[in-house]
């Protein structure tokens, strides 16, 4: 991987307008898939309150100074059985910055933060993001991940299970 002028940063509440902001190229692209309409304002208008009321956290990506993405991390526990773990729960990077490794770096960064268990859920129709997330996974793991496939609400996903590798 070159070398990639990459800083990221935990944001909190006070943060909300700018992770909304980018909300918005996120929901436009993954509307391809999940069929969501705009609001008569013009906007998708997601509600991020329940994250921040949830205590998830928000991780900012920038390139150079500039704004590339975001990784919203919240509990795997709803996935889990019961068991703990943490969710890479929405990922996005702005198109700019895709297929330059800012993406596949902001994953190890928030994966470091957090020793333990992780999970990462794919819709499958999202077919950029199956062989990205496979590959950096695995890549992160040197293969030690289990793969599986699930059925949510009739819509098919891959979910990746893992070990933080940090220490």
């Amino acid at each position: 991987m070159n070398s990639i002028d990459l800083t990221v940063e935990r944001i909190d509440e006070s943060s909300n307008e700018i992770v909304a902001n980018l909300f918005e190229y996120y929901l436009h692209d993954m509307a391809e898939w999940f069929l969501f309409d705009i609001g008569d304002n013009g906007r998708y208008g997601y509600d991020l309150s329940r994250h921040w009321q949830r205590g998830d956290e928000f991780y900012l990506a920038r390139s150079a100074g500039h704004l590339a993405g975001f990784a919203l991390i919240g509990s795997a526990k709803p996935w889990l059985q019961g068991g703990d773990g943490h969710d890479v729960e929405e990922f996005f990077v702005l198109r700019r910055y895709r297929h330059s490794g800012i993406a596949e770096a902001l994953a190890k960064h928030v994966w470091n933060v957090h020793p333990g268990h992780w999970l990462v859920r794919v819709y499958e129709r999202n077919l950029p993001a199956i062989p990205f997330w496979r590959k950096a996974i695995s890549r992160y793991t040197q293969d030690r991940q289990i793969e599986e496939r699930r059925i949510v609400n009739g819509k098919a996903w891959s979910f990746f299970h893992f070990k933080s590798n940090a220490a």
